[in-house]
């Protein structure tokens, strides 16, 4: 009737570094993109439902900004998760952590701030319509 198991949006992997390839330069990705490898540079999705995953054998050395990320390896740099960023048990962030939804094994590490960021609604509007724009309103 009850059950642990967690509901998991599966999200399919349309991109991969493999765990012998190491690349340099940033990464522009929509969907999923998942990583062995190393990556010397910035990872960032264009998509709000865009996933990014990092295996225990994964190194990133940059920012990560990206809505929804597992990471089980390691990021030097900061993590930017709009959405919700998990900790697996051998993820190693030297850097800080901004979420909005955070999950932690025990085990994991970060080696800089968890800085709790929730983006409302009304931020968005104002990005819209800034102060600086001239806005005619009418009345009759």
């Amino acid at each position: 009737m009850f059950s642990n198991h967690k509901k998991r949006k599966s999200t399919k992997i349309d991109s991969l570094i493999g765990q012998n390839t190491e690349l340099t330069g940033d990464v522009l990705f929509s969907g999923g993109f998942h990583i062995d490898g190393k990556l010397k540079g910035n990872v960032c999705a264009h998509e709000p439902s865009s996933m990014f995953t990092l295996s225990d054998h994964g190194v990133v050395e940059g920012e990560v900004h990206v809505p929804n990320i597992i990471l089980n390896g390691t990021v030097i740099g900061d993590v930017y998760a709009s959405e919700r960023v998990e900790l697996a048990a051998n993820a190693k962030v030297i850097g800080n952590v901004y979420y909005n939804l955070i999950e932690m094994a025990m085990g994991a590490e970060v080696n800089g701030n968890l800085v709790h960021r929730v983006e409302p609604a009304a931020e968005s509007v104002a990005e819209i319509v800034s102060p600086s724009q001239d806005v005619a309103l009418s009345s009759k």
